[in-house]
């Protein structure tokens, strides 16, 4: 099960106060309240053009109450962290209660332990500056040395610590201890064909052993290298083509494509194409998708989601059929179900919503070389970049940052960037080939303003058929 997280969290606010600040929000007959505080640090080093543009740091500590009357909710929040300074937050939120109502409700809490998924053994804030600084220009170095094009280099280093305790009026005090450490290069090449960018990042919710494991100057190869090649690229074709997704790389489409329209927010709005589709086939039979807070070091792991819920696997597509949604407290409450555990919000000032974690698709059975060699033509992906999804119709744009043609069964030469555009039932449907070599990648995730760490992930996998938007033939 792993280590016990670190008690000290429940510092953040000791457990008589937090009973006295619940029952201040519920004093006017609310049906519940919650209490959540944060205490956030971290640090980010920059350097671009050989030189360290920015060293800097920052803490951040608060708390948010949330009191809920019907269907309405109140929220306040606060970087009082004192006794005084919760209650005020918590007669704030409670402001929207209707005048009179029930007696003061006696709230009783116990602070429990939950399994720790990512054990640190060194603390970021342990490990000196100057030996962070140090790996952005091992990076620089390497970047360059792979060949004289590569024009500019930009490094980024970035660790973070944050402690949070969250507690309900269901008698939930449980904390956690989230560190995450990140490293990511990117460059620019210049040729006869422009400027073009590689780039290539590391991250993972662990301390600073994280660089025992990623290779820094491996890192820098990489981004340099997808910058180097792309001089050579040729446009990419247009039309429908197969695709086959390169390991790791394909799992931020299913993410967008596919995950945000099986959050729950978008499914009791009626806002996504899988309304009313438990129990029905979604998706080919060789596509199980799971998201998954638990997975020991990536991205998207922690103890407990932000509202105070043990992080859990769940099955949300087992060979085809869809099997649930995920859900966070207040819409899981509605329904008279559990929350499965993915309630997240960026911080402190914001309310929770209804968020992945780890998402990706589980491993099929081929060879991914097969899977090329078994292609006639199409176009290879080793590299996603950003994307946008309609979640109420499915279709979706993304762009290719690494991609390669595909010709009698071989991976030939690289094509410029490109667009995969389509729609995410459809393609689920379109994958006809999964091999067993998954791997995940770490990516932000943007909601309704808010920012949060997801990993997403798959195997080598092969659509059938994706709208390539190339530029071959203009």
């Amino acid at each position: 099960m792993g280590q016990v997280t670190d008690p000290s969290s429940a510092a953040l606010v000791e457990p008589p106060v937090v009973e006295r600040v619940l029952a201040a929000a519920t004093a006017r007959g609310a049906e519940f309240a919650e209490v959540f505080a944060e205490d956030r640090r971290g640090i980010s080093a920059f350097l671009d053009d050989g030189k360290v543009e920015e060293l800097s740091s920052g803490r951040d500590r608060g708390a948010g109450v949330r009191v809920v009357v019907g269907e309405t909710t109140g929220y306040a929040h606060t970087a009082d962290l004192s006794e005084a300074g919760l209650l005020a937050a918590a007669e704030a939120a409670a402001a929207v209660a209707r005048e009179g109502g029930a007696p003061q409700k006696v709230v009783s809490v116990q602070a429990r332990s939950v399994p720790r998924h990512s054990p640190v053994e060194v603390y970021p804030e342990d490990v000196a500056k100057a030996r962070k600084i140090e790996l952005l220009g091992r990076a620089d170095e390497t970047a360059r040395a792979e060949g004289g094009a590569i024009s500019q280099v930009s490094v980024n280093y970035a660790d973070s610590r944050r402690r949070l305790l969250v507690a309900n009026t269901d008698g939930v005090l449980v904390s956690d201890d989230q560190v995450r450490s990140r490293f990511f290069v990117s460059c620019v090449a210049v040729g006869d064909t422009g400027m073009q960018t590689g780039y290539q990042s590391e991250a993972f919710t662990v301390g600073f052993e994280m660089f025992e494991v990623v290779d820094v100057e491996e890192t820098a190869r990489k981004a340099a290298r997808r910058a180097l090649v792309k001089l050579s690229a040729r446009p990419a074709p247009s039309g429908e083509l197969p695709v086959v997704l390169a390991r790791g790389s394909g799992g931020v489409l299913f993410h967008e494509a596919c995950g945000h329209g099986l959050e729950a927010d978008h499914i009791v709005k009626d806002a996504s194409v899988y309304v009313g589709q438990v129990g029905a086939k979604v998706a080919s039979p060789l596509v199980t998708l799971v998201d998954d807070g638990t997975v020991p070091r990536e991205w998207g792991t922690s103890s407990i989601d932000d509202e105070g819920r043990p992080a859990q696997r769940n099955v949300l597509i087992e060979q085809g059929e869809l099997t649930d949604y995920m859900w966070d407290f207040l819409r899981a409450r509605k329904e008279g179900r559990s929350s499965s555990g993915n309630g997240r919000r960026q911080s402190y000032r914001h309310l929770p919503m209804v968020r992945m974690t780890n998402t990706f698709l589980l491993n099929g059975d081929e060879d991914p070389e097969e899977i090329v060699a078994q292609t006639p033509s199409g176009v290879f992906v080793a590299q996603l970049g950003g994307g946008q999804v309609n979640t109420t119709t499915g279709d979706f744009v993304f762009g290719t940052t690494e991609a390669y043609l595909i010709e009698n069964g071989h991976v030939t030469e690289p094509l410029r960037d490109a667009n995969l555009i389509g729609n995410g039932p459809e393609v689920l449907r379109r994958i006809d080939a999964v091999a067993g070599d998954f791997a995940m990648m770490p990516g932000t995730c943007g909601k309704d303003g808010q920012s949060v760490p997801v990993g997403c992930g798959q195997p080598t996998l092969r659509v059938s058929a994706i709208t390539v938007g190339g530029t071959a033939g203009d």
